[in-house]
């Protein structure tokens, strides 16, 4: 165990020792980084030209994701089923051979029964098959909606910390050509070498940042690959802005009965009610008379003489034995066994079915609800963030700087004045991304078709 910790330490202390001088190394010795030592560009992630777009990325989603695939196996298994269920009974046969063991004598014995499945047995049978392809052809238009609502918001956080990406080399190239100017003037020993190791460190500052927030960019475009069933090695590049998140929306009254009506998790907790009721008539039909039609042929031979009367009256032998056809009817009688626990079952299942349904009902008026209180406040936010925070820290940073560059103003009032406008940046990012979420949610609680563009 210690030793597994001092492993940990040197090879820790090794890492440093490999990184951290280019850091630490004295302001008057540190060179702008060449080409190859910059990280990845923006452009890696996002093409504003031949990037995918939300509704490409989604519809790449509903043809490539491997659950949804999964799900359309189930629907193609249902329907085998319904055809299945439309076969008519098979007739039976049954064929035997009886031989006296102590003779010759012998039976031959051929026999046939067809089912009849009355009291509604067939019908009910093929309706039950056909509601459970209903059901699942519901819940794959549900799996649908979701999955688009969650590819979209997973869009939307790898574009919103793109943008944050982006914000964070502007910073990093505004404060190197500053790094370059100061260098020059400490060169020129017009300033002390003091500020040209602060604008060093707040520059080492942006390029960890940039590194962490690099990273958490390529974990949202994988996770987003997973989504839509995309493998790890291949490219993808986004395209998109947070422009038009303000539009004018129905209301929340049209939008619950468009949501009640057209939501298909709704549609499916219904497909389950009729469900229901099919098995419950189909339990009901098994309990009820059925009956089968038989016929059959018998052959029996005898090892002794057999004389038979003929049309004189005289006895005369018979060969070849005795042939009898057979006709019955087989009828199964409901006394004891009525199915009477699958239909309580079945019952019992049809309440449950009905009060998921309501349930669903209940959840869908409070989540449009939950989705219009959430879009109002958070677009309100953004707004206030936009006019009356955004602008305004942009100016106050030229005016920090321009006061700096006269004199007014020391280096330190500058980076912090800088710190705060990008954490104001970032912020009003994440305004815009709670809005476009918002959004989302309302397409997603009320089933809109700008959700799935087909």
């Amino acid at each position: 165990m210690f030793f597994g910790r001092n492993k940990k330490s040197v090879l820790l202390t090794g890492a440093m020792a490999l990184v951290l001088p280019q850091f630490l190394t004295p302001a008057h010795a540190q060179k702008p980084p060449s080409d190859k030592d910059k990280s990845v560009p923006v452009g890696r992630y996002i093409d504003q030209t031949s990037g995918l777009t939300a509704d490409e990325v989604v519809a790449y989603a509903i043809s490539h994701n491997l659950e949804l695939q999964a799900a359309h196996k189930e629907i193609d298994a249902a329907k085998a089923m319904v055809k299945q269920a439309r076969l008519r009974a098979n007739p039976k046969l049954d064929i035997g051979v009886s031989q006296n063991i102590t003779g010759t004598d012998h039976t031959i014995d051929a026999g046939g029964s067809l089912p009849l499945e009355l009291g509604g047995r067939r019908s009910a049978r093929i309706t039950v098959a056909e509601r459970e392809v209903e059901v699942r052809e519901r819940e794959f238009a549900n799996n649908e909606r979701t999955l688009a609502a969650e590819v979209r918001m997973k869009f939307g956080e790898a574009l919103a910390q793109s943008l944050k990406l982006s914000l964070t080399d502007e910073r990093i190239e505004s404060n190197q050509q500053s790094f370059n100017l100061v260098a020059a003037r400490v060169t020129e020993g017009a300033i002390a070498p003091l500020e040209q190791n602060m604008v060093l460190v707040e520059l080492n500052r942006l390029r960890s940042q940039r590194e962490s927030a690099e990273g958490k960019l390529e974990m949202l475009i994988l996770d987003l690959k997973n989504l839509i069933g995309m493998q790890p090695q291949e490219p993808l590049r986004l395209r998109g802005d947070f422009d038009h998140l303000v539009d004018q929306l129905p209301s929340v009254v049209e939008a619950t009965d468009r949501a009640l009506h057209d939501r298909p998790d709704l549609m499916a907790a219904r497909a389950v009610e009729t469900w229901s009721d099919a098995r419950i008539e189909k339990a009901r039909a098994e309990g009820r008379l059925d009956a089968s039609l038989s016929a059959g042929y018998e052959h029996m031979t005898f090892g002794f003489p057999v004389r038979g009367v003929d049309d004189a009256g005289r006895l005369q032998p018979v060969s070849g034995g005795f042939h009898y056809v057979k006709f019955g009817v087989s009828l199964d009688l409901p006394v004891r066994n009525k199915n009477q626990g699958a239909i309580e079952a079945a019952v019992a299942q049809a309440e449950a079915a009905k009060r998921r349904r309501e349930f669903a009902e209940l959840a869908v008026r409070h989540e449009v609800a939950s989705a219009y209180t959430q879009y109002e406040r958070s677009v309100r936010a953004m707004e206030i963030f936009r006019v009356g925070v955004n602008e305004q820290a942009r100016a106050n940073l030229d005016v920090v700087r321009q006061t700096y560059e006269l004199g007014s103003k020391t280096l330190i009032d500058y980076l912090v004045e800088q710190r705060h406008f990008i954490d104001l940046e970032d912020d009003f990012i994440d305004a815009q991304l709670a809005a476009y979420n918002a959004r989302v949610q309302i397409a997603r609680a009320t089933a809109s078709p700008e959700l799935i563009k087909r």
